[in-house]
């Protein structure tokens, strides 16, 4: 019996021993995690100081004031490279629009004339009919040869005009 009691004594006694080292066991690894996670800390703090001291060698080759004025100068030649293709396209517009007014024009002037041609032709002899048809045939010719002259100067006209307007957007 006595027996029986040391050894259930030592059951015991041994239990709570190796309760203990599972205790001790979990403390060192608590301990482990949090040396590897000041270790990665340390890690990180040597990373951001490097990272701080290349972001402060690149300000200094920078040069904010500089990157600065250059960027509002760019900024200020795009609004006028903007302003430009905005006059371009509304002078080229404009004149396309009015080519086609003239041309509509043109058109119905020769429906008119036409008609009155038709009418007057019928009461003419044949002679008279032929000359008068050579003759406007003639006549025809040498107005399309002004108006294309005339034209080709109201293009330089125009295109003075728009090198003028750029001449005023860049001062």
């Amino acid at each position: 019996m006595g027996s029986a009691k040391a050894l259930a004594k030592e059951i015991v006694m041994s239990r709570k021993a190796v309760n203990r080292l599972y205790e001790n066991k979990a403390q060192l690894n608590s301990i482990s995690m949090h040396l590897g996670e000041s270790v990665a800390i340390a890690r990180t703090v040597g990373h951001l100081s490097k990272s701080a001291e290349v972001m402060k060698l690149v300000n200094n080759l920078m040069k904010a004031p500089q990157m600065a004025a250059t960027m509002q100068e760019f900024s200020k030649e795009m609004i006028k490279a903007g302003v430009i293709e905005e006059m371009v396209n509304d002078a080229l517009d404009s004149a396309l629009d009015s080519e086609d007014i003239e041309v509509e024009t043109e058109e119905e002037v020769d429906k008119v004339l036409s008609e009155i041609a038709g009418e007057t032709a019928a009461e003419l002899p044949e002679a008279v009919r032929k000359e008068r048809v050579r003759v406007s045939a003639h006549k025809e010719s040498t107005s399309r040869e002004e108006e294309a002259i005339v034209e080709g100067g109201n293009d330089e006209e125009e295109l003075e005009e728009i090198r003028a307007r750029l001449a005023r957007v860049r001062s």
